[in-house]
């Protein structure tokens, strides 16, 4: 039996009562790929944008084949085997990667361990992409966009004031990412301009047939920034696009968790969703491993303010991240598989009883982070913990989270968790 066999027949016995898709999905965000030189011999596709994170298993200058300037933004899975419904997948580098992208008899195909898994495709290089702007910078660097174009992903800031390892998250590379991307030769802005976001977006506003949402992001602002407090920075873009484009877009905000009367100014400029990123669940391993966050907000602070955000926003319209799989990291984390999915299923059903629908991203050991050194968390974590987000989720009767494209396996185009595959089909 050849290993991808095995794989198969691990996922048969253990968790056929989640798609197939969600499990080689979580199986490839964990690892990550690898990629031969005749995948990148069409270079007539979407490239990696590197739009906050660098999300790779390596750092740039060990990419041998440029690959952070050649791979694809996103890989989409069909086929194969086993008949793999679309599955959308972000692109996180890793040489040593047993999925291997390749070029096979004109078709670019991923193997796992030298057996074909699936036809693959690449994102399209959306219209306004081709497009020069007045500063010089491309559209992929003032307003890229990912999840299969779904989603504009707008990182304002590139830095986070939490800096250092005694005040960055750990597992957290935006700091380091900004610098080897401008040490490469990447058009890196530090802090966007307003004018040339509102000149890409107005572009893509009238070429543009698949973007339905956008996102307001970057790092974490404790003092002030252009003479603002985070809430008025963030706040301040919100409006803007908002009265500029008004209902052209779900309007989402990723920002530290603050009280009613500041997430009320993100409401009051046009803001949807509120995504105050709780990270990690564990309260030590939240003290730990966000010492920032901790020391200037502290944990039970920011899960109250959470809570109390849905006063404003609505239960539904608040959605807040935690890094899955980063809590058995280090020393200090779970050794044991089933005792970080106690606690992480104890943080999900204590939002989703308020009506809150936590969503989560797939952690990528970063190199640069101080966790970076660690091996990411076993497959068998993200199949238990894909099973108690669902089941969760069916027994407290949650909408689907609006913001994130289509749900289901076969249509989700979210692409750095399996979250959205294992959900219920809607549009």
């Amino acid at each position: 039996m050849d290993q991808l066999s095995s794989l198969k027949t691990y996922y048969d016995e253990n968790f056929n009562d989640l798609p197939l898709e969600a499990f080689f999905k979580q199986d490839i965000l964990r690892i990550g790929l690898s990629f031969e030189e005749s995948a990148f011999l069409n270079g007539d596709y979407k490239k990696k944008d590197y739009f906050i994170f660098s999300f790779d298993r390596i750092p740039l200058n060990e990419m041998k084949k440029g690959e952070n300037w050649k791979a694809p933004e996103e890989i989409k899975l069909t086929g194969g085997p086993y008949q793999l419904r679309a599955t959308v997948i972000s692109v996180r580098i890793n040489p040593l990667s047993p999925y291997r992208v390749s070029l096979l008899n004109g078709q670019i195909v991923i193997s796992f361990r030298e057996t074909f898994l699936a036809d693959v495709e690449y994102p399209s290089i959306p219209d306004y992409y081709k497009n020069s702007y007045e500063d010089g910078k491309g559209a992929g660097e003032v307003a890229p966009v990912i999840e299969w174009g779904y989603l504009i992903y707008l990182t304002l800031f590139r830095n986070c004031q939490y800096f250092g390892k005694e005040e960055e998250c750990q597992f957290c590379d935006i700091n380091h990412n900004w610098r080897q991307q401008k040490k490469s030769g990447r058009p890196y802005s530090g802090v966007k301009s307003l004018e040339s976001i509102l000149n890409v977006l107005k572009v893509i506003q009238q070429s543009d047939q698949v973007s339905r949402a956008y996102t307001l992001t970057g790092g974490s602002i404790v003092t002030t920034l252009h003479g603002m407090n985070e809430v008025d920075f963030y706040a301040h873009y919100a409006y803007k696009i908002n009265r500029e484009f008004p209902g052209q877009w779900i309007s989402k905000v990723v920002t530290q968790a603050y009280e009613k009367d500041d997430v009320q100014k993100f409401k009051d400029a046009g803001v949807d969703i509120y995504h105050p990123n709780y990270e990690i669940w564990d309260k030590n391993l939240f003290e730990k491993y966000c010492p920032g966050k901790a020391r200037y907000i502290g944990r039970d602070n920011w899960i109250r303010r959470i809570i109390e955000s849905a006063d404003i926003f609505g239960p539904s319209n608040v959605i807040p991240n935690f890094v899955a799989g980063v809590e058995m990291a280090g020393k200090e984390g779970f050794q044991e598989v089933h005792s970080a999915i106690k606690s992480t299923l104890e943080g999900v059903d204590f939002f989703m009883s308020h009506g809150v629908a936590p969503r989560f991203t797939t952690w990528c050991p970063e190199p640069y982070t101080v966790l970076g050194n660690n091996e990411p968390a076993p497959l068998e974590y993200y199949m238990l913990l894909l099973r108690g987000y669902r089941d969760l989720f069916m027994k407290y009767r949650l909408p689907v989270p609006p913001g994130y494209g289509p749900s289901g396996a076969g249509r989700a185009v979210f692409s750095v968790s399996a979250f959205m595959d294992i959900l219920p089909e809607v549009n």
